[in-house]
Parts: C-alpha cells; structure tokens; sequence
C-alpha cells in the first residue's frame, strides 16, 4: 500500500500480533479501514483480499486460511485441504499483512490471489 495511515494501521495490526494479542473486533476495523484507501488507490486485487479476509475473520473469530504453496499443485481437491488450518493460523495472517503492506512485489500480488481463492473455497 502507498497511502502511509494504511502502512500505519498494517504496521499496527502486526505489532499487537507479535504482541500476542488477537482482538477480532479491532483488526476487523482496522482492515475496514484499510479496504477504504485501498479502494483509492484502485487495487481490486488488495480490496477484494481485505474484504475477504475481514469477513472470514468476523465469520471465525480466527484466521483459518494457510500461507499459499510455493509450488502449483496439480490436483485442486489437494489444494483446498492444503490451504485451510483447523486453528488460528497467526503465521499465515503475519504473511497476509505483509503481502499487502508491499505491493511492490509482482509475487505478493499473486499470493493475495491465492488467498482470495482460498477465501472463497472455505
């Protein structure tokens, strides 16, 4: 993300996570937040991620989504299961804030497709 009070409020999610403290309610407001200068910056990739991953949070109270493989994988119905946790995956969450906090890189905008995707199968 360019705009800085969205680098803020990803900057602040991250800390209170290495911090150990997961309130759904406030990443919730913040990754509104977020969605909401992410639509100035017309990244439909970015919202569509942000949009997802607070519904999925409000649906969960948990991240259930895991970091998305390196390597294609051939068969899809291996991939649904591979992509899901059965806890709250806060290592995968980490790794979500981090794709959007720098778009930079051509290869997180196609990991937040993988989560999209991912988001979508749950």
């Amino acid at each position: 993300m360019e705009n800085k009070y969205a680098q803020k409020l990803i900057e602040k999610i991250q800390k209170e996570l290495l911090q150990n403290q997961f309130d759904v309610a406030s990443i919730v407001t913040d990754l509104k937040k977020i969605r909401e200068y992410s639509l100035e910056e017309q990244n439909p990739v970015v919202t569509k991620a942000l949009r997802l991953a607070y519904e999925h949070l409000e649906a969960n109270n948990a991240f259930l989504i895991a970091i998305p493989d390196d390597e294609p994988i051939e068969d899809e119905v291996d991939s649904d299961t591979a992509n899901f946790s059965d806890e709250n995956n806060m290592e995968s969450f980490e790794y979500f804030l981090s794709l959007i906090h720098d778009l930079t890189k051509k290869n997180n905008l196609l990991d937040l497709k993988e989560y999209n995707a991912a988001f979508l199968a749950f």
